[in-house]
């Protein structure tokens, strides 16, 4: 226990005053209860053998006197932070800007390009425990969906609650990476990066993509563009009055401007076609997102609650079975 101190020392300090109480107070009560007998002189009994069976009387005593403190030590706290620790971490902070515009729900991926890009985002954040991730969603309009976090759980469960018609239905690619952007702009990490994901051309948004490149290139961001779905027509659900029927429109996807995004920011643009090559993508990102920095060292905490709690426990134990000892021998 080296290096031991308490979180909370005035409970000890409570002690200090309350065990001399309490021990006059179990003395006192323990001399009531024994019983006495009047002599003239005690001298025929100082010589008598077995002397020391008077001394295991005091046993109880002084075990329930250790277990009261070993209590309140162990209420005040004990923690040792001796021992510190180096470790590398990933000092990034990435958000992630999803198209969530109902041309997601084309079906040409698996099960869709939304379930698709959810389901693979969700194995990229599990992937990455050190980084602070976000989540912006765009379509019409765009919001942040989670703001930089390093709680995986949350962060999974809301992206499992995103899904199309959550807002304005278009493609305002521009309001989605400034978005994004203003999320980071901010950060001290020394490394920070949007992953912007759409199937479609910007049509709606009141920042152009082109302004919103402009703003993540003046504060440092590194901006990896992906468009998602197959060349030519995709199957896409049409709801008719004989229920949803799968019909073939055109894949429309504004590759120029989404590799510009990504080259006047020091990114990469990528094509995903499929699932396969969206989940390419993503491990691909990951591994060009390695910059791995080192974290001071800073303690590591002990508790030592449980050790006293358990010094008290056995000593209450052994009281009991002091007292029932010495009451076998009594008889």
């Amino acid at each position: 226990m080296n290096n031991l101190y308490f979180e909370y020392p005035w409970v000890l300090y409570a002690e200090l005053l309350l065990l001399p109480l309490l021990a006059l107070y179990l003395w006192r009560e323990w001399k009531q209860r024994r019983p006495s007998l009047m002599v003239a002189t005690t001298l025929p009994f100082l010589h008598q053998r077995g002397q020391w069976k008077r001394f295991l009387r005091h046993i109880p005593f002084a075990l329930r006197l250790l277990a009261l403190a070993a209590l309140i030590a162990a209420v005040a706290r004990p923690r040792s932070s001796s021992t510190f620790q180096q470790v590398d971490t990933e000092g990034i902070d990435i958000v992630l800007a999803m198209d969530i515009s109902t041309s997601m729900l084309a079906r040409d991926f698996v099960p869709d390009r939304i379930g698709a890009a959810k389901d693979i985002a969700i194995q990229f954040i599990a992937e990455r425990p050190s980084d602070r991730i976000g989540l912006v969603v765009f379509a019409g309009e765009s919001f942040t969906q989670s703001p930089l976090t390093t709680d995986r759980a949350t962060l999974i469960n809301l992206m499992k609650e995103v899904e199309c018609g959550l807002i304005e239905d278009g493609t305002a690619i521009g309001n989605g990476l400034a978005t994004a952007v203003s999320r980071l702009k901010d950060s001290d990490a020394p490394s920070r990066v949007v992953i912007l994901l759409t199937d479609g051309v910007n049509n709606r948004g009141e920042i152009t993509p082109q302004m919103a490149a402009e703003i993540a290139q003046t504060y440092g961001v590194r901006v990896y563009t992906i468009g998602v779905g197959k060349r030519g027509q995709a199957p896409y659900p049409v709801v008719t009055p004989f229920g949803v029927q799968v019909t073939q429109v055109a894949v429309e996807i504004d590759e120029d401007l989404l590799r510009q995004l990504a080259e006047q920011t020091g990114g990469t643009y990528f094509r995903a076609t499929d699932n396969t090559k969206l989940r390419e993508i993503y491990a691909q990102i990951n591994e060009m997102e390695k910059s791995r920095t080192t974290v001071d060292s800073f303690p590591i905490y002990e508790e030592y609650f449980m050790k006293f709690a358990w010094i008290a426990l056995a000593a209450l134990l052994l009281e009991v079975i002091t007292r029932f000892m010495l009451a076998r021998r009594m008889v």
